[in-house]
């Protein structure tokens, strides 16, 4: 009997100190920041600042758009930069439209440490910098991919945008977590992204893209958003992965909704 409750108790101690190593560390896996980041803007874009209300400057990179063309406000993934996010927007780019790629606090040599609550921060910052640069919210298209769907929702409920579009969308990220960790409780999970709930919230047209081979952020999110928006126009991209936003598919699909844009 005392050995069993020895086991016990050493089994509870164990779980429970894991429990506090995944909650006051789950931030430094749910944004992994490359080490690598470009150095300076490539041709066409050019390096531009913002500021948050919490006094941070964040780097990013924008090309103004051409006449009677939209400007994209554009999150990108947890693991990406900004790079990736012109690989993302290249059909855009190609297209005409303007661009603003965001980068977040931490990422991308910027100071400071990402989380929801400062992610958020950040989408207002490009949003004052856009407004700043005379770009009105009704020509602003706001696209975020994977977990940049969540401040990407966000400043869609905010702010009057012309469009939002979600790329390989959360749901919400207690969800995402558990798909992928069953035994992980959705209270542990610190940042929520709870963009089924805001979708109602937003005023703008909606665009939903989402690959059917997607297994990190799972197609049934797709599900949960379209019934969050019954309106929302839905692409489900047959055979395509969570690099969907990388893929020509994608280009021209995002290309082709935004130019239809009124």
């Amino acid at each position: 009997m005392k050995v069993a409750l020895r086991s016990a108790l050493v089994l509870l101690a164990l779980l429970l100190a894991a429990t506090a190593l995944l909650y006051t560390q789950q931030r430094r896996l749910l944004f992994p920041a490359p080490a690598q980041y470009p150095a300076a803007a490539p041709e066409g874009f050019r390096l531009v600042h913002s500021r948050t209300v919490d006094g941070l400057r964040l780097a990013a990179f924008y090309r103004p758009a051409q006449p009677g063309r939209k400007t994209i406000l554009f999150f990108h993934g947890n693991g990406d930069n900004l790079d990736g996010a012109i690989q993302a927007m290249r059909g855009p780019a190609a297209a005409g439209h303007g661009l603003l790629l965001a980068e977040y606090r931490g990422y991308g040599g910027n100071p400071g440490s990402p989380d929801e609550t400062g992610l958020y921060r950040d989408g207002d910052a490009a949003m004052r910098w856009l407004a700043e640069a005379g770009v009105a919210a009704r020509d602003i298209v706001v696209v975020g991919n994977s977990i940049g769907s969540g401040p990407a929702t966000e400043m869609a409920v905010r702010h009057r945008v012309a469009a939002l579009m979600l790329v390989s969308g959360l749901s919400d990220l207690p969800s995402v977590v558990q798909r992928q960790l069953p035994l992980i409780p959705r209270w542990l999970v610190r940042d929520r992204f709870d963009n089924a709930a805001k979708l109602p919230k937003v005023g703008a047209p909606l665009f939903l893209m989402h690959g059917d081979a997607d297994t990190l952020v799972t197609p049934d999110n797709l599900v949960r958003l379209r019934q969050a928006r019954p309106d929302a126009t839905v692409e489900r991209v047959a055979g395509a992965g969570h690099e969907l936003a990388y893929t020509a598919p994608a280009q021209a699909i995002l290309t082709r909704w935004v130019d239809g844009l009124p």
